[in-house]
């Protein structure tokens, strides 16, 4: 007899890795991002809106007004498509009119030599010249103005070894247990994470790699890698590979990223702690600083064969990751550096855009629980003629962390060795130990704890900067404008830049939308009336500004269990009328998680990422819960880069 058992007490092993996003090791009493939106709008909302809509109520019919209200802001949406109607199942959807194709999948080849995708006889050799698993951020490139040719960047944000090894993992109750380690297999999973650079161009009207490219490459965990910037060659980066502090070897679980002006391709590292196992001295000088991000995890078993990875061995390896890593896709022989200016955190991504000034800015949310928003302002300024003079702006420059105040306002405080707390009273004997040791220089300052900042993206057409705050499950005190304690679906926050200057210390700042399911009362969401029952959603997590200066947004943490729908991109209005209507576009298939989103310039080409497909239930590769991409029992389900274009051409959403 089969064992009855409850999915909802099924957990993933990708479920398991993401709660401790859900821990929150932030113990400072900074206030937290509901108790601020609480102070600002409990009084407004009730003056400005209970009371308002019992008046207008008393004399016209509420469910006249809801319709009026729906039919205006439906009317005046920027995005012009039909809606995806939303569900779970074992494939991928896409609005009517549009087509939806495959680019490349986990084993695709990369190089003309690349061994074709065997899985049943997988090496590390084959994966380093094959694409990488967990496709993440998507970033596209032009090599020529016809909007058909450029070169495309992906990152490989980390691997999950029970829908990748046949044979591997097995079903005991309710959990998913993994089979015995070999080096061998530790050897794949490394070479699976990282990045990959390829060139890309439209063939007889449909995208495809071109194998023979001289841009194309594989970065790994074992990529030599400069360290650059103000923690270039200090004491705590030093380890007995690297005595000199300089060199690092690889990158490690590449979530979001950015690409800046210049052309080059910005690799954030996220959950870097758990890659990491063994334990330091006691009273060891990192304790505190490792405790703080969560060092070591204890994920994979790399630290058994891989010294570098045991803290034990190798204090300070740890302390050589957490970093933006700039690449240059125009010269697949080029070192990566690690921008250590921009500081060390849990980097969702890195979102770039030139100030009026000539300074480029960059955005970065430090995805935990409880955790901050940051930007960087370079001291130089982007020379648009001059691309040799643009490959260091990230090493020199100011890095903020963000204060919002209840009135409104933010303050951008400045991390800033020798002022304010900063000081070697406190621990910070140099502007390094502020950057290895972000997280509390920030607690000292004050920042706002936010519900785990995910993606922040400016919007260069409006001077409006988005950010995506996915979930915060241990929030106890629920609020008037957000009033869920144990906020499971996140919201949206919109910053106005002061007069469009994105380097400004003050701005200003509202709620975009919080989501969840409108109509369930206790939820809070507040989505525009004219938001379908499809176009909702939950935990929003990456996002997008196509060039016409629209917001796209996909998600991650939908499943039939918690919402009855998948992750995927939704269209979300943010000027007039229509504000905060959204609408689905595209819904991932099973157990996937919706990443990307990135356009190219003319808007005719949209690159999705379809993060761990067939990971919902008890998955693993012999049974996933889809056979998505292939749909062939001898091919396990592969995360895979989409590629959207319209049907008979043409801009998207457009028209």
């Amino acid at each position: 007899m089969n064992e009855q058992v409850d999915p909802r007490a099924i957990k993933t092993l990708t479920d398991v890795r993401e709660e401790t996003e859900d821990v929150g090791r932030n113990s400072s009493d900074n206030p937290t991002m509901g108790d601020v939106i609480h102070r600002r709008y409990s009084r407004r909302s009730f003056l400005g809106g209970s009371l308002a809509v019992a008046a207008i109520g008393s004399t016209v019919s509420p469910l006249a007004l809801l319709a009026a209200n729906r039919a205006e802001a439906a009317d005046a949406s920027q995005f012009n498509f039909v809606e995806v109607e939303a569900g779970v199942d074992e494939t991928h959807h896409i609005a009517e009119g549009y087509d939806a194709d495959i680019l490349l999948r986990w084993g695709d080849k990369i190089f003309t030599d690349s061994p074709d995708f065997d899985p049943q006889n997988q090496s590390a050799e084959a994966q380093a010249r094959q694409f990488g698993y967990n496709n993440d951020y998507v970033g596209f490139i032009p090599l020529d103005d016809s909007g058909e040719h450029g070169i495309l960047v992906v990152n490989h944000e980390y691997t999950s070894a029970e829908l990748m090894f046949p044979n591997f993992a097995r079903v005991s109750g309710a959990k998913v247990q993994l089979g015995e380690y070999t080096q061998e297999l530790v050897d794949i999973e490394m070479a699976a994470h990282g990045g990959t650079v390829t060139e890309i161009q439209k063939v007889d009207g449909k995208w495809q790699p071109v194998l023979d490219s001289e841009y194309n490459r594989r970065i790994t965990p074992d990529t030599e890698m400069e360290i650059a910037g103000p923690v270039a060659g200090h004491d705590r980066v030093k380890t007995n590979a690297d005595p000199s502090g300089t060199r690092a070897f690889g990158t490690l679980n590449n979530c979001a990223g950015g690409l800046t002006p210049w052309g080059t391709y910005l690799m954030a590292e996220e959950n870097f702690h758990g890659y990491f196992d063994g334990s330091l001295p006691w009273g060891h000088k990192e304790s505190e600083n490792y405790q703080r991000i969560g060092v070591p995890g204890g994920w994979y078993k790399w630290a058994s064969f891989h010294d570098r990875f045991d803290v034990s061995k190798e204090p300070n390896e740890p302390n050589r990751f957490g970093w933006i890593v700039e690449v240059d896709p125009f010269d697949a022989n080029s070192v990566p550096k690690k921008r250590t200016a921009l500081g060390r955190f849990k980097h969702e991504g890195c979102e770039t855009v030139v100030n009026g000034d000539g300074r480029v800015v960059c955005y970065s949310g430090d995805d935990e629980r409880f955790d901050y928003v940051y930007k960087f302002v370079t001291d130089g300024t982007f020379d648009e003629g001059d691309r040799g003079a643009n490959m260091d702006l990230l090493d020199e420059g100011r890095l903020y962390v963000a204060r919002f105040d209840e009135d409104g306002t933010m303050e951008w405080l400045p991390l800033v060795h020798g002022e304010g707390p900063l000081t070697a009273e406190n621990g910070f004997e140099s502007q390094a130990d502020v950057l290895i040791e972000t997280r509390r220089a920030a607690d000292l300052l004050g920042a706002t704890k936010m519900d785990r900042p995910e993606d922040i993206q400016p919007n260069p057409e409006t001077g409006k900067v988005y950010v995506m705050l996915t979930n915060n499950t241990r929030r106890t005190e629920p609020d008037a404008a957000n009033p869920r304690a144990g906020n499971e679906f996140g919201h949206i926050i919109e910053i106005t830049e002061a007069d469009g200057d994105y380097a400004s210390t003050r701005s200003t700042w509202e709620v975009l939308v919080k989501c969840g399911d409108p109509s369930i009362a206790a939820v809070g969401a507040t989505f525009s009336p004219a938001t379908s029952e499809n176009g909702w959603f939950g935990m929003p997590d990456n996002c997008a500004i196509d060039a016409a200066g629209r917001l796209w947004v996909s998600t991650d943490g939908n499943s039939k269990e918690k919402t009855g729908r998948t992750d995927g991109l939704w269209a979300v209005d943010t000027e007039g009328e229509a504000r905060g209507t959204s609408k689905l576009f595209f819904r991932v298939p099973v157990g996937a998680e919706m990443c990307g989103p990135y356009f190219t310039p003319d808007d005719e080409t949209l690159f999705l990422a379809v993060q761990h497909p067939g990971d919902e239930g008890l998955a693993t590769y012999e049974q996933p819960a889809t056979r998505w991409p292939d749909f062939d029992d001898n091919m396990p389900v592969r995360p895979a880069v989409v590629v959207v274009t319209k049907q008979g051409g043409g801009k998207i959403a457009q028209g």
